[in-house]
């Protein structure tokens, strides 16, 4: 209500004339100070958007990472089984003939 007591006091202190021009000046002061915001708003929503297709990328380049690492693991274990199970099966071969 600071405004209103400004204008209240330009009024009963210089005239209408004055009071008047308070008013309007006050009020530009308002709407620049909501526009600023607005826009302030605006720019750090939009940068908060960026950040977050930035970390979006980043976590999606690393899960693809962790999956090709994943299956080159599996693949490497797979490989292993059918080694062991070979030799484990050439050992029985022999053991059943002799």
């Amino acid at each position: 209500m600071s405004l209103v007591t400004d204008v209240a006091q330009a009024l009963r202190e210089h005239g209408l004339t004055a009071a008047i021009t308070g008013l309007i000046a006050g009020l530009f002061a308002l709407a620049a100070g909501v526009t600023r915001r607005a826009f302030t708003n605006e720019a750090m929503l939009q940068r908060l958007d960026h950040e977050l297709t930035e970390e979006r990328d980043r976590v999606d380049k690393q899960r693809a990472e962790d999956r090709k690492i994943d299956a080159d693991r599996l693949s490497s274990i797979e490989t292993d089984i059918r080694d062991i199970r070979d030799l484990l099966f050439q050992a029985f071969q022999r053991g059943k003939g002799e």
